[in-house]
């Protein structure tokens, strides 16, 4: 997976709360692989998007200032809902990298750090806060550090946030648990070797 160690970008504010998976990507699309062509479009394609294709301009990432945002700050138990990585795939094919916010769906948090997007917990009063500052200055910045675990906000104020030690190696690094197991190749071999001479009646056909 692609790692993460320091970004500071264009950020979004998303200010409804228990934004579902369905919302950011509809179970339609779910059939797609994660490298189909054209699957930054089924981000948010509902809201985003009009029955005919067209933009809706209400929606905060279709306008203007807000388009290339890789950054957002959302409100209360963001990814809530029905379990499917391609919530996450979904935010990284548009090219969101990080999402702050008070409260997220456990299984959304558990797939962002899995797949390379760096979901940070907020209190809610920071959230709302750093939301409000992205309103009255539309196209403002966020630095989201997650060596030093701070978010520097539109007024460069940081804020400190906690991570999980293994999730963060993992982010820095760029390597998901697959990859980590992989880097233990050798050594599950050599035991897989040692096993079966020491017991071959396990192996033997």
């Amino acid at each position: 997976m692609q790692a993460f160690t320091r970004l500071t970008d264009v950020a979004a504010p998303i200010d409804l709360p228990n934004v579902d998976t369905d919302r950011i990507i509809p179970a339609r699309f779910l059939r797609h692989a994660q490298d189909t062509p054209g699957y930054e479009r089924f981000f948010f394609h509902d809201v985003r998007f009009d029955v005919d294709g067209s933009e809706k301009p209400e929606f905060v990432l279709n306008q203007p200032a807000y388009r290339g945002a890789r950054i957002l700050v959302t409100a209360a138990n963001f990814g809530c809902g029905s379990s499917r990585e391609a919530a996450v795939w979904a935010h990284m094919a548009y090219g969101i990298r990080s999402v702050i916010g008070p409260s997220f769906g456990d299984i959304f948090f558990n797939n962002s750090a899995k797949n390379g997007l760096l979901a940070v917990v907020l209190p809610a009063t920071t959230c709302a806060a750093v939301r409000a500052q992205l309103h009255s200055r539309p196209g403002a910045t966020l630095t989201v550090d997650l060596e030093a675990q701070r978010v520097i906000d539109a007024e460069g104020v940081a804020h400190a946030f906690d991570i999980d030690a293994f999730k963060k190696q993992a982010l820095l690094t760029g390597q998901d648990e697959i990859g980590l197991t992989f880097s233990y190749e050798e050594l599950i071999a050599d035991f897989e070797r040692r096993h079966r001479d020491a017991m071959p009646w396990l192996t033997s056909t």
